[in-house]
């Protein structure tokens, strides 16, 4: 019988090996070969370890709950030694929540599959957000999310494109029945801290919020991909909340809510908590979501939201291109908006502001308690196959000013309204924009069409740098021999 080239050279590489491990003990305890990859991140780890060495087993229906946080555990050892990494190799790997820990890398292969357990047994349930005073879903506490951190510094969540598939129809079922007990888990949750990168990886199908950083600051989330049926509750891709100094860019997002919503916090209990989100930026996003916003500033606004900047952006059968929600009772304020270079092909609404979105936390919310919105910049914007070109509505007694809209060209579809623009209890300056404003935003002249402001300096976060890495992990030929014979 004859064999193939490639097969005699694979056997004698085999029998050379072993006669080598086999024939002296010395060689055997020296014959190795590396795995090894780079990686971008903030920080690089002195230590590593793959999930395998602490029982890991990914075929998709062992639990490796434990294996994460055992995992986990024992690299916190290293947070003062140079930091950690933990290796999810190829395989379908079942889990159930994990904390993570500080100085600490999470690596997803990219035919790793994180698979978010179903059984509500495996999701610990913790305290409201002290900024909401009560879980989005139901009053009262919340399923803690799958990756989830609090208190930490220099955390990176990456990978080589690897998946986290939250499983979440059968959350989605529960929501729509009324059969919650607690709020929706999310699929990264990040509290307290402060260095934080989440790169690089596939969410899919998530039970509620992706992407939830809260009270945080120097956040960059880069190079997502957030895919959810367009009709699931609440998938909202991704929430900065209540944080400083953030950073979203490359993202491709495809949502049943909001692409990526802004938000600090709930009527009395934002106000109360009063943090903040601010120093935000938001670049080269993709978003399609039928019956959401691109960029929603709200509606849980109640800390505040000031200085963000989003550029680059391209909405794609999408409901609105940026969106402000408040209503009575929210407080706090949304200022300092500035937005250009946007891109919307099949569009309800350009631009939308919603004065009266309702949906408090309880009854116990301030009717006295007015938003502030204030400052609010589009420039250099393009759309085709838009319903309406905007719907403003501020709230009487209560003007949303300063807002300026400028080189706009919106491209009304064929069955668009007759009356393009709806405003109300609004103000502002337009220039260069068609179809033609509504009055209340007063035409400049074509000689404003680069007036509204775009800020030239840089954010800090944008003077965060990524660095390149090396992940190295060492194997026994013997073991790999011994495979196959």
């Amino acid at each position: 019988m004859e064999f193939p080239k490639f097969q005699v050279v694979h056997i004698i590489v085999i029998l050379a090996a072993t006669i080598l491990l086999r024939s002296d003990t010395m060689y055997s305890r020296h014959f190795h070969h590396w795995d090894y990859f780079d990686y971008s991140a903030i920080s690089c780890r002195a230590h590593s370890a793959s999930l395998l060495d602490f029982g890991g087993v990914g075929d998709g229906t062992t639990s490796n709950t434990k294996a994460f946080q055992t995992a986990i555990d024992h690299l916190s050892q290293f947070e003062s030694d140079g930091g950690s990494m933990l290796f999810v190799p190829p395989g379908k790997w079942l889990t159930g929540s994990f904390n993570i820990t500080s100085h600490f890398t999470l690596y997803l292969h990219k035919d790793a599959v994180l698979l978010a357990s179903q059984e509500e047994s495996e999701w610990a349930v913790i305290e409201p957000l002290p900024s909401y005073g009560r879980g989005r879903d139901t009053e009262g506490g919340r399923y803690i999310s799958l990756i989830f951190g609090t208190n930490l510094t220099d955390v990176v969540i990456t990978g080589d494109n690897g998946t986290i598939d939250g499983q979440g129809e059968s959350w989605w079922n529960k929501f729509h029945k009324g059969e919650l007990q607690y709020t929706r888990p999310y699929l990264i949750e990040i509290m307290y801290s402060d260095n934080i990168q989440i790169s690089n990886l596939t969410l899919v199908n998530s039970p509620s919020w992706n992407v939830h950083p809260i009270y945080s600051s120097n956040v960059i989330v880069q190079g997502l991909t957030i895919l959810a049926p367009v009709t699931s509750p609440n998938t909202d891709g991704i929430n900065p909340d209540s944080c400083t100094n953030t950073r979203i860019e490359d993202c491709y997002i495809v949502s049943g809510d909001d692409c990526v919503a802004v938000k600090s916090g709930w009527d009395e209990y934002g106000i109360a908590f009063g943090m903040p989100t601010k120093q935000l930026v938001i670049r080269r996003l993709t978003c399609i979501s039928p019956f959401s916003a691109v960029i929603a500033l709200g509606s849980e606004m109640s800390g505040g939201i000031q200085d963000v900047r989003a550029e680059d952006i391209l909405a794609i059968n999408t409901e609105s291109g940026i969106r402000i929600k408040t209503a009575i009772g929210r407080g706090g304020y949304v200022k300092d908006i500035y937005v250009k270079g946007m891109t919307m092909k099949t569009m309800k609404w350009a631009f939308w502001m919603t004065g009266n979105y309702g949906s408090h936390a309880d009854n116990n919310y301030d009717p006295n308690a007015l938003p502030v919105i204030q400052n609010i910049n589009y420039r250099d914007m393009v759309a085709e196959n838009v319903t309406m070109a905007a719907k403003l509505e501020g709230i009487p007694g209560d003007m949303f000013t300063g807002i300026c809209i400028s080189n706009v060209t919106i491209e009304l579809a064929k069955k668009a309204k007759k009356v393009p623009w709806n405003c109300t209890d609004i103000e502002g300056i337009s220039s260069g924009v068609v179809p033609q404003p509504c009055g209340e935003l007063k035409d400049q002249g074509s000689e404003y069409i680069e007036g509204c402001n775009f800020p030239t300096e840089s954010l800090p976060i944008d003077n965060v740098e990524v660095q390149t890495c090396t992940y190295r992990r060492k194997h026994s030929l013997e073991n790999h021999v011994l495979k196959h014979l």
